[in-house]
């Protein structure tokens, strides 16, 4: 599998120059590798195009599911132990944990920007990479002060290769838009100054647990449309689709309203969400 058969087929699905796109991935389900796929998208795109993907992190948290995981049978010594050694976020180094590899490749692409959350960053390269991952405030996941309010307005796509709708990050901006959404305390250690610190601020209580259900009825929805917007198709040895993102979060903020009552845990390991929180 090559990069011009791979974009030959990004460009069937609907990818075009100068687009800007988001994108999750599974390459081994793309079958080809990280250089290759990220070569065929850049090459579609072009020199204007933007790609971003997520570049979240975990590892340098205590209020995560894999904190607790890690903790579970240790000692409070041990606990106490790993605590000092946890690394602290740093945009220029730390790498991303459980976003792929084509999420890594272009987090070492030249020319790349990084946004400066220390746990749910994004990476891009393009014309409008540092225009769109400039602003993302530290106590903003991933909601109004993030990329993915910026990427809203950019009238940016959603690319899922080999990937389904549960990891759709631009589902969380939604959560950020419904009334009165659930808030909780998140703790990680940053670089201030050179200096290592723990922080902890407030934000949403991020869910994605019922994502997989809110992508079904919006693929359903819209293909009853007599216009629809999600494209989906082959792409290398997988299915992908291609849609709008502004689409998908409005919907996903209606859907959200309707489907979720409010939550009010008081043990965060209740938290639903998988990986990062």
């Amino acid at each position: 599998m090559t990069a011009a058969s791979l974009a030959e087929e990004l460009v069937a699905l609907g990818l075009r120059p100068g687009a800007t796109v988001l994108a999750h991935a599974s390459l081994r389900r793309v079958g080809a590798g990280a250089d290759v796929t990220l070569a065929a998208l850049r090459a579609v795109l072009g020199p204007e195009g933007t790609l971003v993907v997520p570049t979240f992190t975990a590892g340098n948290s205590d209020t995560s599911p894999a904190y607790r995981d890690r903790t579970r049978n240790m000692t409070t010594d041990q606990i106490r132990a790993l605590h000092r050694q946890m690394p602290p976020f740093d945009p220029d180094r730390t790498p991303s944990q459980g976003m792929g590899r084509l999420a890594e490749a272009v987090r070492h692409a030249e020319g790349r920007v990084r946004s400066s959350h220390p746990q749910t960053s994004f990476a891009a390269v393009g014309g409008r990479a540092e225009e769109l991952l400039t602003v993302h405030d530290e106590n903003c996941h991933l909601g109004e002060r993030s990329p993915l309010n910026g990427l809203y307005g950019a009238k940016a796509q959603v690319l899922l290769l080999g990937v389904g709708f549960e990891v759709c990050s631009a589902f969380h901006l939604a959560e950020y838009r419904v009334p009165d959404p659930p808030r909780r305390t998140y703790r990680c250690v940053v670089l201030r100054d050179g200096v290592r610190r723990w922080m902890s601020y407030e934000d949403i209580d991020l869910d994605d647990g019922d994502f997989g259900a809110l992508g079904a009825d919006f693929e359903k929805g819209d293909a009853a449309r007599p216009d629809p917007v999600v494209r989906g198709g082959r792409v290398g040895d997988t299915h992908a689709r291609l849609f709008p993102l502004d689409a998908a979060v409005e919907f996903a903020t209606t859907w959200l309203a309707g489907n979720r009552s409010r939550r009010l845990f008081t043990d965060p390991s209740q938290n639903a969400v998988r990986f990062l929180h």
